[in-house]
């Protein structure tokens, strides 16, 4: 399946909330209008868009955190996008069970920091937001 198949819609989203493993918070008025301000400050990738409408955050099941929209907007305020070699810019939008930043390109694909750091190096950790909610370590 490539990358474009991948994209993430609402009904996928709402069955693997349903499908447990992960620790989700739903999507509110407020997180809405989180991610909407996101939009405002950035262009986030479509995936991330459509997982910010279902939902406002997550603790999946091998300690990663996909962090609330307003979390994500005061990182990019601090940090800005994401540059990767050879890749479109990126936004960090979750964190390893170790601290380390994840962050999801405007090609769809989603990169884990080698460090605590935002400023070290991204290696590439899963080909779409969609695969990377179902990493099962």
């Amino acid at each position: 399946m490539d990358a474009a198949e991948e994209r993430l819609d609402a009904r996928w989203v709402r069955a693997w909330c349903e499908r447990g493993g992960a620790t989700v918070v739903r999507a509110t008025g407020e997180s809405h209008q989180a991610a909407d301000a996101l939009v405002d400050l950035t262009p986030i990738p479509s995936d991330l868009a459509t997982l910010y409408w279902v939902l406002a955050e997550a603790r999946l099941p091998d300690g990663r955190s996909v962090h609330p929209p307003a979390t994500v907007a005061a990182l990019f305020r601090e940090h800005g996008e994401i540059e990767i070699p050879g890749e479109q810019p990126a936004l960090v939008f979750a964190t390893t069970a170790d601290g380390h930043p994840c962050a999801l390109s405007g090609s769809g694909r989603v990169w884990q920091a080698t460090s605590p750091s935002t400023t070290g190096q991204f290696d590439l950790l899963a080909s779409s937001l969609r695969e990377f909610l179902e990493i099962r370590r």
